[in-house]
C-alpha cells in the first residue's frame, strides 16, 4: 500500500500506521482519515496481522480536526458529512489497536486515541478536548467516550474548560495505560502488541468485542454476550491447543483457527 499522508508497514505479525502531516501536527483532514482507514481495514482483514499500532509523526499524535477545512462549513454541510461513517468504520475494526501517543492528542486526536484499545503515552504528551475554545463541542464521540472513561464530573471539567492534561494526569484518569519517556513510547507499544500477538487471535477478538459491549450496553446484555462468546471459543482449535499446552507445561502455538 502506498500513501501520501500516512506511513504504514509491518513487523512480523504487527502492523504499524503513522499519521504523517507533521507540518499540520497530524490534523485529521478527510484525505488523511480515508488513508488511515484504508490501511487499518486492510490489516484488519489480513490473517497474518494480529495487532496494530497507531502513532504520529513529529510533535503530535494528532492535534485534531483540520480547522481550516471546518471553518467554512455550515450546519447543513456537517449533517451531510461522511465523517460519522468514517468513525463508525474505525469502531468496527476487530483487531486490537495500541496507540503510541508521541505528543499532542487533542480534539479529534483525543477521540482517535480513545477509539484505540490500549494507550501508551510519552511523558511529554498532552491530551484534551479543546473544541469549546472555538465555539463548538467534540463531535466524534468525545462527550460520550470521555464520560464513560473518566466519569461525569471530570468529563464536564475537561470539555467545558477545554483544558489539556498531562500524560501523567491522563494515566490517573484511566485514559492512558502507561507513560514512558518519549524515546521509548513506540518500543513500549511494540512490546505490548507483540504480547497480544502471541495469544489466540480468535480469543483476542472475542475479548475485545466483549469489552466494547460492556461500554455500550447494560450489564445483563453484556453478560449474555460474554457467555455466548465464551462457549463459542470451545469450538476452536486454539482452545484445544491452549489447554493442552497448559497441561503439558509448554508455550502454546496458536493458529487462529
Amino acid at each position: 500500500m502506498e500513501f501520501t499522508l500516512i506511513k504504514a508497514w509491518t513487523e512480523d505479525s504487527i502492523a504499524l500506521v503513522q499519521l504523517h502531516r507533521p507540518e499540520a501536527l497530524n490534523a485529521l483532514n478527510p484525505e488523511m482519515f480515508e488513508e488511515l482507514l484504508t490501511a487499518l481495514e486492510a490489516y484488519d482483514a489480513d490473517a497474518a496481522i494480529r495487532c496494530m499500532i497507531l502513532t504520529g509523526t513529529g510533535r503530535a499524535f494528532s492535534a485534531g480536526a483540520d480547522i481550516k477545512q471546518m471553518a467554512g462549513m455550515s450546519a447543513v454541510d456537517q449533517m451531510a458529512s461522511p465523517a460519522p461513517a468514517r468513525w463508525e468504520r474505525l469502531r468496527r475494526l476487530k483487531k486490537p489497536i495500541v496507540a503510541a501517543v508521541n505528543g499532542f492528542a487533542l480534539g479529534g486526536g483525543c477521540e482517535l486515541m480513545m477509539c484505540c484499545d490500549i494507550v501508551v503515552a510519552a511523558e511529554t504528551a498532552r491530551v484534551g478536548q479543546p473544541e469549546i475554545n472555538i465555539g463548538i463541542i467534540p463531535g466524534a464521540g468525545g462527550t460520550q467516550r470521555l464520560t464513560r472513561v473518566v466519569g461525569k464530573c471530570k468529563a464536564m471539567e475537561l470539555i467545558l474548560t477545554g483544558r489539556q492534561v498531562t500524560a501523567a494526569e491522563a494515566e490517573a484518569l484511566g485514559l492512558v495505560n502507561r507513560v514512558v519517556a518519549p524515546e521509548l513510547v513506540l518500543d513500549e507499544a511494540r512490546r505490548i502488541a507483540r504480547e497480544i500477538a502471541a495469544k489466540s487471535p480468535i480469543a483476542v477478538r472475542a475479548a475485545k468485542e466483549c469489552i466494547l459491549k460492556a461500554q455500550e450496553t447494560s450489564l445483563a446484555v453484556g453478560l449474555d454476550f460474554e457467555r455466548r462468546m465464551f462457549a463459542l471459543l470451545f469450538a476452536t482449535e486454539d482452545k484445544v491447543e491452549g489447554m493442552q499446552a497448559f497441561l503439558e507445561k509448554r508455550e502454546p502455538k496458536f493458529k487462529g483457527s
